[in-house]
């Protein structure tokens, strides 16, 4: 038969150890009670080698009274109590182990991640003028805070029922120092931490299709983001993404047409100042050419011209194009979803957003829409995108970085925010005080939006990649197992026969998956793998918010705002 043995943990050794370790102890214990216990009865001492008074006490030379009797057994209890304390803190500041933690003891630790760790983060956090050591990641197993740096970004990457918005989410908002802009399809993280932010600045809910049941008490026009010919592509581009399918089939001309169109249009309607109800209103009527006419005024002649000859076009040709751009724009059919983006009628009083006033406080903004094409989605990645670039703005403004960091929780990001360009950016933005953390389900979610490609430039962008369980795609959890990579360890191999007796023979630096594929797709909640740059990938414990700091907090928010929580207290 044979066992492999893991060379990270040697049994001789660690025997060894504990016998030199018990020996200097007991010299300790004793050589405490011979010196204190000859200076408190007026002895000198006349041997200073340990082992030399042992042998004179034992053969009556060297002095030893009650008193030296006493002082050992009080220095026995105090380094007793001293390990029994030590070891107290060590289980009240870990979680009960898991079948995977075995494993976590051959990962990253001490030194390799120290930056980490609290001191050096917040020695890093002050440098960059800031007095919180960064967001919250979880907690190593034996027990020390983990912290992602204010330049740095983060891709997650958790299964459903996994924690990831208890444990990440959650944490993450509470600990950012700036603004803070999270989106999400569920109301839970609003409820959550609504409470607590407002003591810091004003809370912004954008809820066009009522996920919280929150009213249109203000409004944000899309087309204040709309300054030039590059803005309305961008803001076209988030139509055309969040108006989707997944999987669905799309043709390359009209696409690219329709997309074309419905950008200038809204550039259109931004230059005369028309709300962007007009848009949708040019996209119904085929043949008129009012934005031809507004776009020559602008200055803008050849984009004029594409449109002309768009409405010019067959009518199979234009009614192509006019149809694929509707279906880009269908949102805005929807009377809830225009009620936040238009400006108040008369005697109705609603106050505007503007994204440049946002990020200059600690003001908090909450963006949600459901799933799936059809929804609010394309403008929840608008306004994403316009808060986001207003801070870059800022931040340019500031001499390259935010004063205080601003946080961008962007939470169901593949289901809500489909925002085509940010693998292209997402580094960029570490730089200019912008954190943002890309909360997805699954590796597949990110593909459909962003390509295989730009999934890859997304995860390897990210300066923290986290992993929280509950995935079961063998392809990206057979590249995290190599990325976690290997343990070396022995195959002792015994036999024996009844001519030769037995014989036993060592096979050394045979190889084996620290955690494979299994293993990954099977990791326990309450535990989660941290790739940081630099460093190797670390097993690690998650910190629900309901065991953190801000407990008591969060439960106060949740009391005042969670409905289930309002009907429990007797709908108070």
């Amino acid at each position: 038969m044979s066992t492999p043995h893991k060379r990270g943990f040697n049994t001789e050794a660690f025997v060894i150890w504990g016998i030199i370790a018990l020996i200097l102890v007991a010299g300790i214990i004793f050589y405490s009670g011979y010196a204190v216990g000859a200076a408190l009865t007026g002895q000198s001492v006349t041997v200073w080698n340990p082992v030399a008074a042992m042998i004179g006490v034992i053969r009556g030379t060297a002095p030893w009274s009650m008193a030296s009797t006493v002082v050992s057994i009080v220095v026995a209890v105090l380094l007793l109590g001293g390990a029994v304390g030590l070891w107290w803190r060590k289980l009240a500041n870990s979680t009960p182990s898991t079948r995977v933690d075995k494993a976590g003891s051959m990962m990253g630790s001490g030194a390799d991640i120290a930056f980490m760790r609290e001191k050096a983060a917040l020695n890093d956090a002050r440098r960059l003028g800031v007095d919180s050591p960064g967001l919250p990641i979880a907690k190593t197993l034996s027990g020390q805070m983990l912290y992602s740096g204010w330049e740095n970004v983060c891709v997650d990457i958790w299964g459903p029922r996994t924690g990831k918005t208890t444990s990440r989410a959650i944490p993450g908002i509470l600990a950012a120092p700036g603004a803070v802009l999270v989106t999400s399809n569920k109301r839970d993280v609003v409820d959550a931490t609504r409470g607590v932010r407002e003591q810091v600045g004003d809370v912004w809910i954008f809820d066009p299709q009522a996920v919280a049941a929150h009213p249109a008490t203000w409004w944000w026009n899309p087309l204040s983001y709309v300054t030039d010919e590059v803005k309305a592509q961008n803001l076209a581009e988030h139509f055309a993404s969040g108006s989707r399918e997944e999987g669905a089939r799309t043709d390359a001309f009209f696409d690219s047409a329709a997309k074309d169109l419905l950008a200038a249009f809204l550039l259109a309607a931004a230059k005369d100042g028309q709300p962007i109800t007009r848009v949708y209103r040019w996209l119904t009527r085929e043949t008129d050419d009012e934005a031809v006419g507004i776009l020559k005024d602008a200055g803008y002649p050849q984009i004029a011209q594409n449109v002309d000859g768009i409405i010019s076009a067959p009518d199979k040709q234009r009614g192509g194009v006019f149809g694929v751009a509707r279906q880009m724009a269908n949102c805005l059919t929807s009377a809830a979803v225009l009620k936040w983006v238009t400006p108040p009628e008369e005697g109705e009083v609603r106050e505007e957003f503007n994204a440049r006033d946002f990020v200059r406080g600690r003001n908090t903004l909450f963006l949600l829409s459901k799933e799936g094409a059809g929804t609010a989605g394309p403008l929840v990645t608008a306004l994403t995108v316009a808060v986001v670039e207003a801070a870059e703005e800022l931040a340019v403004a500031l001499g390259g970085r935010l004063r205080l960091p601003m946080v961008a929780m962007l939470d169901e990001a593949a289901n809500v925010c489909r925002w085509r360009e940010l693998p292209n950016l997402y580094s960029h933005y570490g730089s200019r005080g912008i954190v943002i953390c890309t909360i997805l389900q699954s590796w597949s979610q990110g593909v459909v939006v962003w390509g295989r490609e730009g999934m890859r430039k997304l995860w390897s962008a990210a300066n923290i990649k986290v992993y929280g369980g509950g995935v079961s795609e063998t392809e990206f959890l057979g590249e995290l197992s190599q990325l976690i990579g290997d343990y070396v360890y022995s195959n002792v191999s015994v036999s024996s026969s009844r001519q030769s007796g037995s014989s036993r023979s060592v096979d050394n630096d045979r190889k084996d998956k620290i955690l494979d594929v299994s293993d990954l797709a099977a990791l326990p909640r309450g535990r989660a793998v941290v790739f940081a740059s630099g460093a190797p990938a670390t097993m690690v414990q998650t910190i629900p918010w309901y065991t953190g700091p801000d407990a008591a907090a969060v439960k106060a928010s949740l009391a005042k705002y969670d409905p289930a929580q309002q009907l429990a207290n007797g709908g108070a």
